[in-house]
This record gives structure tokens, sequence and C-alpha cells, in this order.
């Protein structure tokens, strides 16, 4: 089973706050193991990122074309990150979504761009404040994940993540309880399960994305189909990523 907390700086740090980042994780992570530490960083910095980042630090894009090659200014594609060294990246945000367009369909097509490169897609599917009132929310999760991970071929899905993130708990302050998430991701590996088997199910890291901080991260990483987190505000300030990263049960120090 695959132990991960990414961090997802959106829209924040200038380059030199990027690197001054990294060094500052580099000691940290130099004495610790267990988990794998990714971060989601600004397009502008990919390059630099991937060839300073310390041992153990995996650097991801937040976002990928859907497109290809070809006359799509603005976009950058799957093999363009692969050449600069870049992880993977974060495909299937809440933010992407509601913001920029990316339909289900889309989504599917960024997750089959990475993972034919060989890259990490991590997939971000989960319900708003409305769909959960409704009672819709595992409609919504298993709609979002039926389109762009269960109908890839086995062998792809050792390249994806599945980031939980119930939107109405992003940058809001309120976080589901650990029993809501963990009831989620539960049934998230139910639907891998159905489709690729109990053991191919098990090895996909599933990771809760809404409002994860230090003095909450254990209760949630402690729970069964928790293996993790996508970690936002908390993740900008290296202290308190670090903080989220102590907080799970397999981190060896």
């Amino acid at each position: 089973m695959r132990n991960i907390v990414a961090g997802n700086w959106k829209s924040n740090k200038l380059m030199g706050e990027a690197r001054e980042w990294m060094d500052e994780m580099a000691e940290w992570l130099a004495s610790h193991e267990g988990v794998e530490v990714m971060v989601g960083a600004p397009a502008p910095y990919l390059s630099v990122l991937a060839n300073v980042a310390p041992e153990g630090l995996q650097v991801l894009a937040q976002n990928v074309s859907a497109e290809g090659h070809g006359a799509h200014t603005g976009e950058f594609t799957a093999d363009m990150l692969k050449s600069c060294g870049v992880a993977g990246a974060i495909v299937g945000h809440s933010e992407r979504r509601a913001r920029y367009g990316d339909t289900d369909d889309r989504v599917k097509a960024k997750v089959r761009a990475l993972v034919g490169e060989g890259l990490q897609a991590v997939f971000c599917c989960g319900e708003t404040l409305e769909e959960r009132e409704a009672g819709h929310q595992e409609q919504v999760v298993h709609r979002q994940l039926k389109a762009a991970v269960l109908d890839l071929d086995e062998d792809a899905l050792n390249r994806v993540v599945v980031a939980y993130e119930p939107v109405w708990a992003i940058g809001t302050g309120k976080t589901a309880t650990s029993a809501q998430a963990q009831e989620m991701h539960g049934a998230i590996r139910g639907w891998l399960a159905d489709r690729f088997g109990d053991e191919k199910a098990a090895d996909v890291a599933i990771l809760y994305g809404g409002s994860c901080k230090p003095s909450n991260a254990a209760e949630l990483f402690g729970k069964a189909d928790i293996n993790g987190g996508l970690i936002g505000g908390a993740a900008l300030n290296p202290v308190d990523f670090q903080g989220v990263l102590a907080g799970h049960p397999d981190l060896k120090r």
C-alpha cells in the first residue's frame, strides 16, 4: 500500500520562496521515511524545482493538457512535463472543474495523457455542499471515478493516486469528520475492488483533500482507507507541512 502526502501550492509563492521551501524541507526529509512526499508547484517553476528537489520529494504539475501537441496556446503536454523531470500532475481538482471547464471527459483525457507517459495522475474527485446535502455524494464521486479511472487498463492503475476532496471543506475551515472521510474512502476502495480486484484496489493510494492540517492529520490518516492527504494551505509553510506529515502513522523518524 502506498502512503502519500502531497502539497498543492496553487497560485502561491514566487520563485525565491519556492526554493526556500525546498531548502527547508531537505534536512527534514533526510531523517524521515515511510511516506511518499509530493508537491504541486506553479507551472513556471516546474523545470527548476524538479532539478533541485531534495531526495524524497517528487514535484508535480497542477495541470496538464488534454489536447496533446498542436496549436493549443498556453497548454503543456504530459511529455513536456516528463522531459522536465516532473513526476506527474494533479488533475480534476474542484477549482479546475468549477472555474476552468474541466468536465469529466476532459479530466479523463488528462489522466490518460499522464499514465500514457508513465507519469503519476493525482486524480481529484468530490462533491459540493449542495450535492452532499441532497444525499448525492456517492453518486457524484462514483460518476467522476468511473469517467477517469475505472475504465483504465489494469496496468495503468499503479500510476493513479485518488484524492477525495469534499468541495465544501476546501479553504472554508470546515473539515469532513474522520468518519465521513473514511466512509467515502471506503466506498472508493470498494468501487476500485469491483473493477480491478481487491489486491489491485488495496495498492491504490486514496488521499483526503479537505482542510487537513497538523491538528487533525493523525485522526484522518489513522482511518483504514485514508492513505494520506492532498494538502492546500498547510503545505505553504514547510513547518506546517512537516506537522501534517508527522501525523501519518507510517512515518519513520
